[in-house]
């Protein structure tokens, strides 16, 4: 340890302060390439940060760059409060590649009812998982909530879609491609507060500088609900926007009809090229560890604070992901 320089780990590598630095942080916390890490890599990893935070040797680092490896990686699949092993579907590292094949499919079969009712379905089955799994804190969730979470979100979703669809039909293809996006941007609106719902009636846990806990804030978790519902829609955005008009201009000049086998590749193709960017810049919006005026709280909560902590004037919390 003594050959390492001593830095703070558990806080991102680069300024989150600004935007670039947020969105350099999640480049590395969401590189599907992480997801082909093994138990063993990633026990080795949670090893390397764990005695490296508690200033022991660390003889398989040569360098502080190898710490920061084994840091992003262990942040790739572990929960950053509670320390478990996150689901591999549920990981942010997952986004891409998942996103990437939901995407395609419900832009490449629009016109089914039944292909968008399995889509939409499977979306709020994926969501529901990547929710559950990336929540604040040690937030208890019940399986009723999880279930009323997921039933919501599903009918939301699949109502937006049918029914713009049917209103649709007549209209330009270009407007029917858009579809789908108007429906999981609703359906993000109904899975999230649903899923952290507890969080919103209890509140979400408020941290000092050092990570000490100095209470809980209903009004800090609707905000930092609401950034991640504002996060989620924008990694959307690209992939669901640019991709039709991109196979609409293809229909338009005739390339789908002379080669109709390639509209499924093409997707699924562009999407991915595109979600390998929009995902990190997407959650790079808003800083996970997020701060808040103790002034700005509820009555109750900020007297409280000031009473204990008359020094603390900014407070923060992990808004989850």
């Amino acid at each position: 340890m003594s050959s390492l320089p001593k830095v703070d780990i558990d806080k991102p590598k680069f300024d989150q302060s600004t935007y670039w630095g947020r969105a350099k942080h999640f480049f590395l916390l969401t590189n599907p390439l992480n997801l082909f890490a093994t138990s063993s890599d990633l026990e080795r990893a949670r090893e390397i940060v764990e005695k490296y935070r508690s200033g022991k040797s660390v003889p398989e680092c040569k360098t502080i760059e190898d710490v920061w490896k084994a840091k992003y990686l262990y942040d790739s699949a572990f929960h950053p409060e509670t320390g478990e092993k996150q689901v591999i579907v549920g990981r942010m590292s997952a986004q891409m590649p998942m996103n990437t094949i939901i995407t395609a499919g419900m832009m490449t079969f629009y016109k089914s009812t039944s292909a968008v009712v399995f889509w939409q379905w499977f979306n709020q089955t994926f969501n529901a998982i990547v929710n559950y799994t990336n929540r604040s804190g040690k937030t208890p969730i019940s399986k009723s909530q999880l279930l009323t979470s997921y039933c919501l979100a599903t009918s939301g979703a699949l109502g937006t879609a049918l029914t713009l669809n049917n209103m649709v039909k007549k209209m330009n293809p270009l407007i029917g491609r858009l579809v789908p996006f108007v429906a999981i941007s609703a359906a993000n609106c109904i899975n999230l507060p649903c899923m952290r719902m507890q969080e919103l009636r209890n509140g979400i846990v408020l941290l000092d500088e050092k990570n000490n806990e100095v209470g809980s804030s209903k009004k800090a978790a609707f905000v930092g609900i609401s950034s991640v519902v504002i996060s989620r829609i924008c990694m959307a955005i690209p992939g669901m926007t640019l991709t039709p008009l991109l196979i609409n201009h293809l229909d338009n000049i005739g390339f789908l009809k002379k080669y109709p086998y390639m509209n499924a590749p093409i997707q699924t193709v562009f999407c991915g090229l595109v979600l390998i960017f929009a995902t990190p810049m997407g959650c790079a919006f808003f800083s996970q560890r997020a701060a808040i005026k103790v002034d700005s709280l509820e009555t109750e909560v900020r007297d409280s604070i000031k009473k204990a902590r008359p020094d603390l004037d900014t407070v923060w919390y992990n808004k989850g992901l």
